[in-house]
């Protein structure tokens, strides 16, 4: 029975550890790979806003229409604005990586597995955490990637978000933000939902399967539950006369 324990602990912990995320005072998206409205809605926002510089090259759109119950032609309609792209290309935009080293500085990454490498969390946290600071070329930094390339291409939404310094302590990192009011077209929630959304379908698009191997899990952990059952009244039967 021990030796059965043991041997669902080594399989289940690392399981766990694995899939947590980590990282000071990172905040939670609570990603969901069964809610297909945030992912839907989240993939319209990646398109909308992100995709001027960033690709999802390991993500095509018609399993993004068919894992979203989306159709085709919303998917054309909503999704797709790169030129004589097709259903069955990946997400990619026009950008070259010589123009993206000319205009920030440096290439602009894939965010195909950025959630797996990092974490929902890390994603998050990035896109709430923007702060107007004016000796950025950009205007704004973030304290997550400090003096990031990436301008606030949300601001629009969220506002100029702008730091909260201890007293005295102007030179270290905020301790809190504030919105400049009427700045932004979406109140603080409804930019934390946005912004959720947009993880939520770059966590999906890092691992398409995701939901499906959850669901599987399920069955998994309960097959294990009922062989240990078994096992451990099979083990009793057979020692039954041992003495």
């Amino acid at each position: 029975m021990r030796k059965i324990l043991l041997m669902l602990t080594l399989v289940v912990l690392p399981a766990v550890g694995w899939t947590a995320g980590g990282g000071g005072d990172r905040l939670d998206p609570e990603v969901d790979p069964h809610d297909k409205a945030s992912l839907q809605r989240g993939a319209k926002l990646f398109a909308n806003y992100c995709m001027a510089c960033h690709e999802a090259e390991l993500i095509r759109y018609n399993r993004i229409a068919n894992d979203l119950g989306l159709d085709e032609d919303l998917v054309e309609q909503y999704l797709m604005f790169k030129p004589d792209t097709q259903i069955h290309d990946p997400m990619t935009n026009a950008m070259t990586e010589a123009d993206a080293e000319q205009w920030f500085g440096v290439p602009v990454p894939d965010l195909s597995l950025t959630a797996r490498r990092h974490g929902p969390g890390y994603i998050y946290t990035f896109l709430n955490r923007f702060y107007v600071d004016e000796e950025s070329p950009t205007g704004y930094n973030n304290t997550v990637i400090e003096g990031t390339a990436m301008p606030h291409v949300l601001e629009t939404l969220q506002g100029r978000q702008k730091p909260v310094y201890e007293e005295g302590h102007e030179d270290e990192a905020p301790v809190d933000f504030e919105v400049e009011e009427g700045t932004g077209s979406m109140s603080q929630a409804e930019y934390r939902a946005a912004t959720r959304d947009i993880t939520n379908f770059l966590d999906y698009v890092a691992e398409p399967v995701k939901a499906q191997r959850q669901n599987l899990g399920v069955w998994v952990l309960l097959f294990f539950a009922v062989f240990t059952v078994l096992a451990y009244f099979l083990k009793k039967e057979f020692w039954k006369d041992v003495h």
